[in-house]
């Protein structure tokens, strides 16, 4: 009597991109900058200046910088004592100067902006274009809350949500442009239609960003079949706060093209909105949807 085929089930199979072999080369250069901020916003700057240069050397076209890239204060309220009206202050002029100097798209993850309130910021990622000029302005909607153990944070104490999806175009695709918290609100990429881009500059903490960060940029990627750029805040910050880091470039198909795990550097992938559209039309998921007509 011969043996039963044994079961597939459960093995681990060879990961394998759709048509790889046809993929076309990518056309573009990205990457995303990762920190580990401290309280002076000129040292700050300076780094974040350093890696931005290091990144247009090696090709980047595009370049974002991670959340609270300026100013991780030893206090909440400190990044209310360096807030800038929009068009002014030395946050928004290095990032104007540094798009411009290096001819790439500079995001500027998260710059605390003036509000409504005097207490509060509006935490604003700002998109310079190559000629320096600010081109889209996004204020983060969803406000992070955390109690677990020692661990508390209240970013609405300090933070003015804001309220409007954005979308820019731009020479690499439509860019989506979200922070941190954001990621865990699936409904904020589906508002934000066909985007080729999205941009999650964050600062996830490490016991939040080793359990979810992952597994949430993977999914945004997958489920809107859009390159995702994640820069973050990566190791252990002055005022004893210690973020996850693993800054990552992730295509359409959720492959991770490029990381880092901790500390202060860059990542950088290439990408090719021709191998977007080539995936959408492979996997029409998109225009499959149903629940949004109802």
């Amino acid at each position: 009597m011969s043996a039963k085929p044994a079961s597939s089930f459960g093995r681990a199979r060879p990961h394998r991109k759709p048509d790889a072999k046809s993929e076309a080369p990518a056309g573009v250069r990205v990457a995303a900058v990762q920190l580990a901020s401290g309280p002076s916003v000129e040292a700050n700057l300076n780094e974040a200046g350093r890696l931005v240069a290091m990144a247009a050397k090696r090709g980047a076209k595009l370049v974002a910088l991670p959340e609270y890239f300026a100013i991780m204060g030893m206090h909440e309220t400190d990044k209310v004592k360096v807030r800038e009206a929009e068009g002014a202050g030395p946050i928004q002029q290095f990032l104007a100067d540094a798009a411009k100097k290096h001819k790439i798209w500079l995001v500027g993850g998260s710059v605390p902006l003036e509000s409504s309130e005097r207490n509060r910021v509006r935490n604003s990622c700002l998109v310079y274009d190559d000629k320096g000029k600010l081109v889209a302005r996004y204020d983060k909607i969803h406000l992070f809350g955390f109690e677990m153990g020692d661990e508390r944070y209240s970013e609405q104490r300090t933070i003015e949500p804001g309220r409007e999806v954005k979308v820019i175009d731009s020479p690499f695709g439509r860019l989506g442009l979200s922070i941190c918290y954001d990621l865990r609100f699936p409904e904020l990429y589906r508002a934000m239609k066909d985007v080729d881009i999205i941009l999650v500059p964050s600062a996830f903490t490490e016991t939040t960003g080793k359990a979810h960060w992952e597994t949430l940029i993977r999914a945004r990627a997958i489920e809107n079949l859009a390159y995702v750029i994640a820069p973050a805040q990566g190791g252990y910050h002055l005022n004893g706060r210690e973020t996850h880091g693993d800054s990552m470039i992730v295509d359409p198909w959720g492959v991770v093209l490029d990381r880092l795990p901790r500390g202060s550097g860059i990542v950088m992938a290439g990408i090719n909105p021709e191998y977007v559209q080539r995936l959408r039309t492979s996997l029409p998921a998109l225009a499959h949807r149903t629940l949004h007509r109802v």
